[in-house]
């Protein structure tokens, strides 16, 4: 696809170059900064000096003065002029010599050293390697020779550095570095003089038509392939690049990045380095010569010299964008980074993904537009304010100059299409979710939110209570009209709530909840209001609203209370003593709230569960009362009453005895208070004699024992005993439930009690369960006792053997075999006396003296009694 990258600037007009002469024609140019050389056909050197300038129009033209020109008095045509602007000179080849003059006087100028004759073609290395910045390198081909000479030119002489034989005689050369690029009889190849190294290309055919050989960049050529290609090649003989197309007939190329530009017998065609697409194409008959100099592309005719101007980068990217060539110029933009100095590439790079996004935001391409938008960091207020309204009108925001696009608002861009409308907005939606959570959004979060909260509530979409739920920066004065328009009460509700005006947020919600306002997002809103209560800080308007909330539901609007803090000190929270006399009115809720309090809570006060024991009472008796009330409702309010009465040790037992004292109907609950005052006598003649249930007797005993050791369950199972053989009550003793209670229970009573409370003439087969498992524990208990009587004694003979091993051992033994002193018989006698017997604290060594004697054989059993003697009357003393 074209793109208008170049201007034909008329440079040097044909009669400053001819004057009156008819059959002058230009041979070669040379360029060096505002300098131009001409070599013409009549052996003339012509010097002109162009001056820039700027037309009316704003295009650029060249002023030309022609300064001096100068004949070189060979009558051949100047072949070749190359400039050494270090050294001011001219390298001239003309009639296969190599002459070198001053670029001022264009006079020749006298060199030593290497003539240089028969020479076909030269070029300079525009990388030197020598270092020398007073030289020129160069290689020249000589005719008839397959070699090619390296050369330095210095300024007063030329000087031969090396040959370089070649395969075939070169035709032509470029030299960049060590490396030559060659086109051959046959063809194209490169060598590096430096190594020898060589590098065969592609085949070429220079006698059918000119061969080219352009050096583009650091180690890279540019060559003319058959089939109408231009080739890229690297000093590896690597292509990087894709071949340009061009015409067969090319006789001439030229680079300016990022275009090839190419002469041949009718046009000059433009291709891209980056796509190698054509671009341009200009008509321009009798080309000669084109050659590229420092980022100028200089055409000539035979007659004239003109100058392709290159456009500024920015204009052709621009053109590019304008004609929606969105790839195109982005690749080219790319391109520019290595002629524009960086912080103004960024700056450019920048806009150009912004207009590019832009651009495909318009053709509904919106991936790449998003991606396009991220990279270029586009402020995104600029796409916001294509929607008409979306801005917040706090917003200081002005759209960019020159503007990014085209288009107008939404309304411009889709032409009323209601369905590209909705595409637009779902895109802005997403691309603003994104940048919110992303750092792009620094600076303008007001805009971002309103915006995503204006878009949400106009399309109902579901991330609208997300949005006011979280951290948010929307404006309260644009969001609030705004969601009123389009029904959103609920989240306008949301909204007051987050800028701190509760008030107004529960103002609007018990509205939608009494129907004034119709709002379907939340259906559980009461639930919702009543929970919000409950967390409120706000005491007034929590005293405010409660009372609503109990009108509508007791039992939900109570939760105001009970999922609170309860606390008496903590400020803002509410004390129970006040919310129970604020419950007074409403019953229900204060049962709940009282049951929430001593059940949940476990709030040890004698006050909250005597009140809470009381409206069971009275919830009981009123149930009673009523004909109406079913038997499942008072069974379920008794139960509630019986749980309270049997867990609960904080109520006014006298003062709930007072209440149901007179209900033939609440005998349970009455034994339960008897019990609850230690009256258990009273409890149990209740459930045998009135309420007639020996089951509940005995889970009376059960209950009434729980926390008490084994000796307090025993003697309540006897008070039930009793109360079961009393024989004064009417009816009698009741035999059968007492020979139940002690079969069922007879490890709860003593059995000796027990057979010295039975009557005589009951019979033993009758009590056989209660006796066989009272015997069955009597001899369990025995063992048991024996166990651990043995157990004891182990463990005290254990803590004995541990005192004495810690103590020092002292032995006596003694062997006797006389007669006794105390019993006047022999005996013999083989004594161990340890410190198990007789421990060290009681037989000191000192009495060890004593002892001796009787081992001797040669004492007597009367003097070995006596020794015992004065042995037990020492002993005694000590003791003492």
């Amino acid at each position: 696809m074209s793109v208008k990258a170049f201007e034909l600037v008329p440079a040097v007009e044909r009669e400053q170059v001819m004057g009156e002469k008819v059959r002058i024609n230009i041979e070669c140019i040379e360029c060096c900064g505002k300098h131009l050389y001409l070599g013409t056909n009549d052996c003339f050197i012509h010097h002109f000096l162009l001056e820039e300038h700027t037309t009316a129009k704003g295009k650029l033209a060249y002023n030309v003065q022609k300064l001096l020109h100068k004949y070189l008095g060979l009558k051949k045509p100047v072949a070749e002029l190359k400039a050494a602007s270090a050294l001011e000179r001219l390298i001239v080849l003309c009639d296969s010599s190599i002459t070198v003059v001053d670029m001022g006087t264009l006079e020749p100028v006298p060199t030593g050293g290497t003539k240089l004759k028969g020479v076909t073609a030269f070029c300079i290395n525009e990388n030197p390697v020598t270092g020398d910045a007073f030289c020129v390198e160069m290689a020249v081909v000589l005719a008839r020779r397959r070699a090619v000479q390296i050369c330095t030119v210095h300024e007063d002489r030329v000087q031969m550095l090396k040959e370089v034989t070649t395969p075939e005689q070169p035709c032509a050369l470029s030299l960049d570095g060590y490396n030559i690029c060659l086109a051959l009889s046959t063809q194209y190849m490169i060598l590096n003089y430096s190594t020898g190294a060589s590098q065969d290309l592609f085949p070429y055919d220079c006698e059918e038509r000119k061969p080219i050989v352009k050096r583009i960049g650091r180690e890279e050529f540019l060559l003319a392939a058959p089939g109408g290609l231009g080739m890229f090649a690297n000093a590896e003989g690597i292509s990087q690049r894709a071949p340009v197309s061009w015409s067969e007939s090319v006789i001439a190329a030229a680079v300016c990045f990022p275009y090839v530009v190419a002469l041949d017998e009718g046009f000059v065609t433009v291709h891209s380095m980056l796509d190698q697409q054509l671009k341009q194409t200009l008509s321009f008959r009798d080309g000669h010569v084109l050659q590229d100099f420092e980022g100028k592309v200089v055409l000539a005719s035979s007659k004239a010299v003109y100058i392709l101007v290159p456009l500024p980068l920015e204009r052709q990217i621009q053109d590019l964008l304008a004609s929606h060539r969105v790839e195109e110029a982005l690749t080219l933009t790319e391109a520019a980074q290595r002629n524009i100095p960086k912080e103004k590439y960024q700056i450019l790079h920048k806009r150009i993904l912004q207009q590019a996004g832009f651009i495909q935001f318009g053709q509904l391409q919106f991936l790449e537009a998003k991606e396009h938008f991220r990279k270029g960091q586009l402020d995104v207020r600029e796409l916001i304010s294509l929607y008409p309204l979306l801005l917040p009108a706090s917003s200081s925001f002005t759209r960019c100059h020159p503007p990014l696009h085209e288009f107008a608002d939404l309304n411009h861009l889709t032409q009323g299409d209601q369905e590209k409308v909705q595409r637009f907005k779902r895109f802005l939606i997403s691309y603003l979710h994104e940048v919110r959570c992303s750092d792009s959004a620094n600076g303008f979060h007001e805009d971002v939110d309103t915006a995503l909260l204006k878009l949400y509530a106009e399309t109902g979409h579901e991330s609208l209570l997300d949005l006011l739920a979280s951290d948010n920066a929307c404006v309260l004065a644009d969001s609030a009209p705004w969601l009123e328009k389009h029904h959103k009460y609920f989240a306008l509700g949301l909204l007051y709530h987050y800028n701190g005006q509760d008030s107004a947020a529960l103002q609007m919600w018990v509205k939608i909840v009494n129907g004034d306002l119709q709002d379907s997002t939340r259906p559980d809103l009461f639930e919702y209001v009543v929970d919000f209560l409950s967390f409120c800080s706000n005491l007034d308007l929590v005293w405010r609203h409660a009372d609503w909330a109990l009108q509508k539901d007791q039992k939900i609007g109570v939760q105001i209370f009970t999922k609170r803090f309860t606390s008496e000190e903590k400020t803002g929270q509410l004390n129970p003593d006040d919310v129970i006399t604020y419950l007074q009115n409403h019953s229900q809720a204060l049962l709940l709230y009282l049951e929430h309090l001593v059940l949940e809570k476990r709030l040890q006060k004698e006050k909250y569960h005597t009140h809470l024991a009381v409206l069971y009472a009275d919830r009981v008796l009123g149930l009673i009362s009523r004909p109406s009330a079913t038997d499942d409702q008072l069974s379920a309010a008794r139960q509630k009453l019986q749980r309270l009465l049997k867990e609960s040790n904080l109520y006014r037992v006298q003062l709930l005895l007072g209440k149901i004292q007179d209900s033939e109907l609440l005998l349970l609950e009455r034994a339960t208070l008897h019990g609850k005052s230690e009256e258990h006598d009273k409890a149990l003649h209740i459930l045998v004699h009135q309420f007639k249930d020996s089951a509940a007797a005995e889970e009376y005993c059960s209950w009434a024992s729980a926390s008490h050791d084994q000796f307090y369950r025993q003697n309540l199972f006897h008070q039930l005993l009793s109360v079961y053989l009393d024989p004064d009550v009417p009816g009698g003793a009741q035999t059968v439930a007492a020979v139940d209670l002690l079969n069922r229970n007879a490890d709860d009573f003593d059995a000796v009690r027990v057979l010295k409370l039975l009557p005589e003439e009951w019979s033993l087969p009758l009590l056989r369960p209660f006796l066989c498992g009272a015997l069955r524990a009597s001899v369990h208990a025995r063992c048991t006792s024996q166990v651990a009587v043995g157990l004891a004694r182990a463990q005290n003979l254990q803590l004995q053997h541990d005192r004495v091993s810690s103590h020092d051992l002292c032995f006596f033994l003694f062997s006797i075999e006389r007669s006794c002193v105390l019993s006047q018989g022999s005996c013999a006698v083989l004594i161990l006396s340890c410190s198990a017997l007789f421990p060290s604290e009681f037989l000191p060594r000192s009495l060890l003296p004593w002892f001796l004697p009787l081992l001797d054989p040669r004492v007597s059993g009367q003097q070995a009694g006596c020794l015992v003697n004065q042995r037990k009357q020492m002993t005694d003393e000590q003791h003492l």
